[in-house]
């Protein structure tokens, strides 16, 4: 398991009966919250844990809301240390019970920087793609390690105003980053015609979805035909591909054997899958958070 454990901003306080209580830390101020979280880690003590800043409650008709239980920010910064340099995120409850990060993915943002400063380190170009690329985590990343250019696309405007946002915090405005609201599957199409190319790709698809022109994405069916197409758009010294999934029905087998079939059988080199955990240290375990496949060069390894 890849286990994200840098984090001094951000921990993850307690799991179990579904839920996690989370806790962002020295920004404007400690903010906890609770809400449900995938699979039941444990039947436990839920009652006896501290009582959060806010409370998720899910609708039984899609959505949700916080329940305020003390004060705290209409939204606050939070920081993390990668390995290209200290990023910064607004964190914001949300009605979908997103807090504008996954901090479990701050494994994935150190193994793209590493790879990127490594091949930066020869001079040569790192171009990277992000899709499904929410409020850019990676993108962050990939521009804090010097990548030559980061395409982030999303097809949420508002996620990629916030990652606009967290760009700035960070003091990567200076960076290559070209921001496009669009279908991710119509835009790799289009990258495909017009012969581009790119060393890095990175995939964070959500379960089910829809375009800016109403476009319907749904994971089990879209995906293998999509890693399919994005193999033509990896450099020839392409040195990472990177595809996670929250869906649980997508084991880190599954994604292993899409990234062999779907990029090893044409660029060789290695593949790796495994889970994606997040500590709970009041209680000593660790919280499954999806998983991830990685394809890398054999150079690379």
């Amino acid at each position: 398991m890849f286990v994200a454990d840098k984090w001094g901003d951000f921990s993850l306080l307690y799991a179990g009966e579904g839920e996690n209580l989370k806790s962002g830390e020295k920004s404007f101020c400690s903010v906890q919250t609770r809400r449900r979280f995938g699979a039941k880690v444990r039947r436990g003590e839920s009652e006896n844990w501290p009582i959060p800043h806010a409370l998720y409650h899910r609708s039984e008709s899609g959505g949700g809301f916080w329940e305020k239980k003390k004060p705290y920010p209409h939204k606050w910064k939070i920081s993390y240390p990668s390995v290209g340099g200290e990023l910064k995120f607004w964190i914001e409850p949300t009605g979908f019970k997103h807090t504008g990060l996954f901090p479990e993915q701050a494994v994935n943002w150190d193994f793209c920087a590493e790879k990127i400063i490594r091949k930066r380190k020869k001079d040569q170009e790192v171009r990277i793609l992000n899709l499904f690329a929410y409020t850019g985590g990676a993108t962050l990343a990939c521009a804090a390690a010097d990548a030559t250019e980061v395409v982030h696309v999303d097809a949420s405007k508002g996620m990629i105003a916030r990652a606009k946002e967290n760009v700035e915090i960070s003091g990567l405005q200076e960076k290559y980053i070209r921001f496009i609201a669009e279908d991710c599957n119509r835009f790799v199409e289009r990258e495909i015609r017009r012969g581009r190319k790119y060393h890095g790709i990175i995939m964070d698809p959500p379960a089910y979805g829809r375009g800016p022109s109403g476009e319907l994405w749904k994971l089990e069916d879209a995906l293998y035909p999509l890693v399919v197409k994005c193999a033509e758009l990896l450099a020839e010294d392409a040195i990472f591909f990177l595809l996670n999934s929250y869906t649980t029905g997508l084991s880190p087998l599954v994604l292993d054997s899409i990234l062999r079939l779907g990029i090893g059988s044409k660029m060789g080199g290695a593949v790796t899958a495994d889970e994606l955990g997040l500590y709970a240290k009041e209680m000593g375990i660790t919280l499954p958070c999806g998983a991830v496949g990685r394809w890398m060069k054999k150079e690379e390894e």
